[in-house]
């Protein structure tokens, strides 16, 4: 009898082993296959690299991939080749030999994907050679390097675009995890000389806790992070190189195993120190935005940024490299108002034109606003991409929901001081005379005779700070880079003072450490015993009863896999608790003494 199976599903299960299809793959897969030409945007961990390849095994003619990384191209040739793929790459790894042999090889007709790093592929040499073999597939993966509009532009790939010209009876295939709609548009026209389709199957990482800080004491802040995380793998990436360096002996003199990675290493060291990091265990990786892209390490369990990254998509696409098997993972960032003057001076310093400047800090806007809102993280992260979601409950503010205070009135002496002294200080003048202090520079400028000169002085310095952050990331108030970080007011800014306006902000508090636990590794229903399947059953019949109670669906008092992780592990106090998938401060306190009740009845 006749399979009805698809070829690419036979590929599927019979080269890579995989029973079916992850959501979104097989239509991009059916569409390379037809010889479209396709843009893909697919969330890291989601099996980007088996749209392309299984096209490609389904063809008789030779496939490209170009790709950024030496080490990456390794990785996914080495895989390939354990599942039987004729794959290979040319690249600088290896010696003039080597990359002889494997060419001959490719005209051959042996190879049937061929990784090659941009920069050689576009030499007029090696364009010259390809034209003469049947290439009937050209895939760029990483393809938001092509756009300067993307997060992490690559004059290298600028020089794909003529792919289209140079290669007219291929099909080129682009992918990245990293694309807002304009990105998107701008990839496609650059990229495509005609018609061409767009797959977008989603940006959410759900495995991803999310929570922002702002910074106060950033090595305290890190080691109180690593200490929920001890003995995994993770990321810290800083704003420098030379912070870099700094961290990583820190942590180390913390006890620590810590690497720095930045572009001032040289060749060799880098190269070793990813592959440690990728190899070992509780490795720690100090970097800057140098090392990430195309890291296929699967049990990265965290991600630290010490400094606000350039956008939210830079952001997203840096996050994105924790938790890429599924299991719980945590990303924390910290910022303060020298990380919004910085990243203001470096878009300003760019080489680009003024449309290109006023796109950038529209997309730092767009990143403050995710820093400072009120409400979930991950909806406002997606919404930006274009994407709706429901609270997703594993975010900070989700776990621990933030406390808004009316700040009209201090807004508005802000506003005052600010205007009075002539919008040219910076936070901490402006601050000053808010609190009413006696420094050498409000004597000089003569600022106590400021009108709302101490009106301030009930609110401490960090919360003047919070409430000026916000404010520049609510639109009332712009840093002037040029002017060295003065503060000035906004059209929005000038409205407030209006009669009937209001601004609430947040009022930063120290979370309790409970908002981040150490999450237990996710435990399926067929890993439990027949006594932990019995207390399952039980929780289920408690979490229906407060369900009941409170007239809300049972998942909105914990998803399945809170109580599965409750039966397998059997919490017996607020901290073990605590370590629950999905358990924040409120859930803790509302829930943990009945569930533990039931719990201990068990044991």
């Amino acid at each position: 009898m006749q399979s009805n199976t698809s070829p690419a599903l036979r590929i599927l299960r019979d080269t890579f082993g995989y029973p079916n299809f992850r959501p979104g793959q097989e239509d991009v897969v059916e569409a390379i296959w037809a010889g479209e030409d396709v843009l893909a945007v697919m969330p890291t961990g989601s099996g980007k690299s088996l749209c392309y390849q299984i096209p490609a095994l389904l063809r008789d003619d030779l496939t490209l991939v170009v790709s950024p990384l030496v080490a990456l191209m390794e990785d996914q040739v080495a895989a390939l080749k354990l599942s039987g793929v004729a794959a290979e790459t040319l690249n600088s790894s290896r010696d003039r030999g080597a990359n002889v042999a494997i060419w001959e090889r490719v005209v051959a007709g042996e190879i049937q994907i061929l990784y090659i790093a941009p920069e050689r592929l576009m030499t007029t040499r090696m364009i010259a050679a390809l034209q003469k073999l049947p290439v009937g597939q050209i895939t760029i993966d990483e393809a938001h390097c092509i756009s300067r509009w993307g997060p992490s532009f690559r004059p290298d790939y600028e020089e794909l675009t003529r792919l289209s010209d140079l290669f007219p009876t291929a099909s080129i295939s682009a992918f990245t995890a990293t694309a807002d709609a304009a990105t998107r548009v701008d990839i496609a026209d650059r990229l495509f000389n005609g018609p061409s389709r767009a797959f977008v199957t989603g940006y959410d990482r759900p495995n991803i806790r999310l929570s922002v800080e702002p910074r106060r004491d950033h090595k305290h802040q890190l080691l109180d992070f690593l200490a929920m995380h001890v003995g995994e793998s993770g990321i810290v990436y800083c704003l420098s190189r030379k912070k870099t360096e700094e961290t990583a002996a820190f942590l180390c003199a913390q006890g620590y195993r810590a690497l720095p990675y930045h572009a001032g290493l040289s060749t060799a060291d880098r190269s070793t120190h990813q592959d440690i990091f990728r190899n070992d265990q509780g490795v720690i990786m100090t970097a800057t935005i140098a090392f990430g892209m195309g890291i296929d390490k699967p049990d990265v369990r965290f991600v630290f940024h010490a400094n606000l990254p350039g956008n939210i998509e830079a952001y997203y696409q840096e996050l994105g490299r924790a938790g890429r098997d599924g299991e719980p993972a945590e990303a924390l960032m910290l910022y303060g108002l020298d990380d919004i003057r910085q990243r203001r001076q470096f878009i300003q310093e760019d080489d680009g034109d003024d449309e290109h400047k006023r796109r950038e800090h529209k997309r730092l806007d767009a990143l403050l606003a995710y820093c400072e809102t009120p409400e979930c993280r991950r909806r406002a992260l997606l919404t930006y991409f274009g994407e709706e979601s429901s609270a997703c409950g594993n975010c900070d503010v989700c776990l621990c929901p933030p406390v808004l205070d009316d700040g009209t009135a201090l807004a508005g002496w802000a506003i005052t001081t600010i205007q009075e002294t002539g919008q040219r200080f910076g936070a901490s003048h402006i601050i000053d005379v808010l609190r009413g202090a006696d420094t050498e520079k409000i004597r000089q400028f003569r600022h106590k005779r400021v009108s709302s000169y101490g009106a301030g002085s009930t609110e401490d310095k960090t919360t003047w700070g919070s409430i000026l952050r916000q404010m520049i990331a609510s639109g009332y108030l712009h840093m002037d880079v040029s002017g060295y970080g003065g503060l000035q007011l906004t059209e929005n800014g000038i409205d407030l003072l209006r009669e009937g306006s209001r601004f609430f902000f947040r009022r930063e508090t120290l979370r309790p450490k409970s908002v981040r636990p150490r999450v237990y590794a996710s435990t399926t229903l067929g890993e439990l015993t027949d006594s932990d399947k019995a207390l399952l059953a039980a929780l289920k019949r408690l979490r229906l009863q407060f369900a009941k109670k409170r007239g809300v669906p049972a998942y909105a008092i914990f998803r399945d896999r809170s109580l599965t992780e409750m039966a397998a592990h059997r919490p017996s106090s607020e901290e073990s608790f605590a370590r629950v998938y999905g358990v924040g401060t409120a859930k803790l306190r509302d829930f943990a003494a009945p569930f533990m009740e039931v719990i201990a009845g068990f044991d």
